[in-house]
């Protein structure tokens, strides 16, 4: 089995011999183009000679969305975090009931589009926002489908996806936080619950906040990894960009309630004795092992309820941290780095809302402090 690359206008393709045609004896070649480099298409020729040596290889003409999708999914197993790659998987699930059967090489605009008004529908609709993370998704599986020749076009980029609406965040003010910590104060994962209103963690961080972590004395915390879904169950990551890695201070409030939970802790290690696994995690249940989300979202809404307090995400906490920060004028440079933003600009994007405000406020202290004394004088004349 043979192949050949060759230069065609500014691209470079290849072809290869995927054996002969039954009815007729002749031989049956696949051309693949659309290369940028000749290197580029002798790696994807020396790929397809494996694929036809190891029965690997399907004709794409053949081939349906389905099974192309399939093959995919399992590559990007590999360049994708376990929680990531499950969304994914997901998303290609619900998108194969609708185009799984459709040839590869016979797909078109139009199955796309009504593929996604149809997962908007029926008894396990989507929200316009997971239709349009599919419609990404799908999108790029087509990308490589297009660079490896399987296809000419990729037809998701002729669809207008759904546009999700912004979703509002929600946050409680002081004496709602108050109202909702004393309720808390009693309970097991108490501390969770500061940590994100005092720092603005993700909840993923909080969960994999080990004690080793945290330095009383100095009265900081340093992000070092995030309890998040795998592939199966949990396990512990790094975040995902550096500026993740982050390192916080924390108010005295936040350092007396971490010292009285190190002690509670230790007072239930004695207590289970062999059974307790310590594996320094600041929240731990009560054998040491780490607190799974949906747990803690339990807790969660348990409390929420009890304090009679409105109801929000476990996420708009880390919103609250924030919108309090900016009202009490603490520079947005500071907000964006204990959030772990990659950058300002998006920390001032997410609380554009708070911004106004904070204006008037700066205007209103910059008048007195320029006019203030004339203003004073002539009150006195």
């Amino acid at each position: 089995m043979k192949g050949h690359v060759r230069k065609r206008g500014n691209k470079w393709s290849f072809v290869i011999d995927i054996g002969r045609d039954e009815s007729t004896g002749k031989r049956r070649q696949k051309r693949f183009s659309g290369f940028n480099t000749k290197k580029e298409a002798e790696k994807a020729l020396a790929q397809k000679i494996n694929e036809l040596h190891t029965g690997q290889f399907v004709d794409a003409t053949k081939e349906t969305v389905g099974e192309y999708l399939s093959v995919w999914l399992e590559d990007k197993k590999a360049q994708v975090r376990p929680g990531t790659w499950k969304s994914y998987r997901w998303l290609v699930n619900r998108m194969v009931e609708h185009i799984g059967k459709v040839k590869l090489a016979d797909l078109k605009p139009q199955h796309l589009q009504k593929m996604y008004n149809q997962l908007q529908k029926g008894e396990r609709p989507l929200s316009a926002r997971s239709v349009l993370h599919a419609h990404l998704v799908i999108q790029e599986a087509l990308d490589r489908a297009m660079k490896w020749g399987m296809i000419h076009r990729n037809v998701a980029e002729a669809v207008d996806a759904p546009r999700p609406k912004k979703v509002e965040m929600s946050v409680w003010n002081a004496e709602q936080i108050r109202q909702f910590l004393e309720v808390a104060k009693e309970d097991r994962h108490y501390i969770a619950f500061l940590l994100a209103i005092t720092t603005g963690m993700r909840k993923g961080e909080i969960l994999g906040l080990r004690w080793k972590d945290i330095d009383l004395e100095r009265g900081t915390l340093s992000v070092r990894q995030t309890f998040t879904r795998a592939e199966k169950g949990h396990d512990f990551q790094e975040p995902k960009s550096s500026s993740g890695l982050r390192s916080i201070a924390l108010p005295p409030g936040t350092i007396e309630a971490l010292r009285a939970h190190k002690i509670q802790q230790s007072k239930e290690k004695l207590k289970a004795g062999s059974l307790y696994q310590d594996v320094g995690m600041v929240v731990a249940t009560s054998i040491g092992t780490p607190v799974l989300s949906r747990n803690l979202d339990r807790t969660w809404f348990r409390l929420m309820k009890k304090a009679g307090v409105p109801r929000i995400r476990f996420h708009d906490l880390r919103h609250t941290h924030a919108t309090l920060m900016l009202k009490q004028g603490v520079h947005p440079k500071i907000v964006s780095e204990r959030l772990g933003h990659s950058n300002i600009g998006i920390t001032l994007d997410t609380y554009s809302h708070v911004l106004p405000g904070l204006q008037e406020a700066a205007a209103k202290q910059f008048d007195e402090s320029l006019f203030g004394t004339q203003k004073e004088k002539k009150n006195t004349l």
